[in-house]
């Protein structure tokens, strides 16, 4: 098998395990039997335990950047190309449930620890934040997304959103389609005032 084909093979048994097990409980013997490698194979391209399932994590990252380059149309219309993300997002959190729970696992592992793991985890993380950034600063551009927030800071503010609704809401009824979701993110939770009540505009005077 080919040097990439063993990295990878080690990854997806990795990510196997995690769906049924906690970090602490998997341990790299059972990493071995389960992806039929020797010991000195995981050490070949991983430098631990640790470093391995960081690695499975921010692959993570490196997917959805990947998707969302494939599946965001970049002449379509802001509004419709942040649909299109929130679409590839959603649907990589629902069809890699095992690796979005190890993205939320390692997410708060990294917030405590300190040093060079956390410096790679950020700078994985980042990659993402950009690249949705980049579908806020054409909304910036077009004059449709407030300008006193940096794109990258909108960009993590809808991400949280996504990563709620595929943690926290549940399928009977309480998932918030595409569409609604853009919507609340971009205009918010509150009904438009009517026009009788609207707060009057203030004209500048001279």
């Amino acid at each position: 098998m080919p040097r990439h084909g063993k990295r990878e093979q080690i990854m997806q048994v990795a990510e196997k395990l995690f769906a049924s097990k906690r970090f602490h409980e998997i341990t790299l013997d059972e990493i071995v039997r389960e992806a039929r490698v020797g010991k000195g194979t995981i050490y070949t391209y991983f430098e631990g335990k640790d470093d391995l399932f960081l690695q499975v994590a921010t692959s993570g990252f490196e997917d959805l950047c990947d998707l969302l380059q494939r599946r965001v149309a970049e002449s379509a219309p802001f509004r419709e190309q942040l649909r299109q993300a929130c679409q590839a997002v959603s649907a990589f959190f629902a069809g890699r449930r095992h690796l979005f729970r190890m993205m939320q696992t390692e997410d708060a592992r990294m917030s405590l620890c300190r040093g060079r793991m956390h410096e790679r985890w950020t700078q994985k993380r980042q990659l993402l934040v950009e690249s949705l950034g980049k579908i806020f600063r054409r909304g910036q551009t077009d004059g449709l997304v407030r300008q006193d927030l940096p794109a990258e800071t909108l960009a993590v503010f809808l991400l949280s959103m996504l990563r709620t609704r595929a943690r926290d809401l549940r399928k009977d009824g309480g998932t918030v389609g595409d569409g609604p979701l853009v919507d609340l993110f971009l205009y918010g939770a509150g009904q438009p005032a009517p026009p009788s009540r609207q707060a009057p505009t203030h004209r500048a005077t001279r």
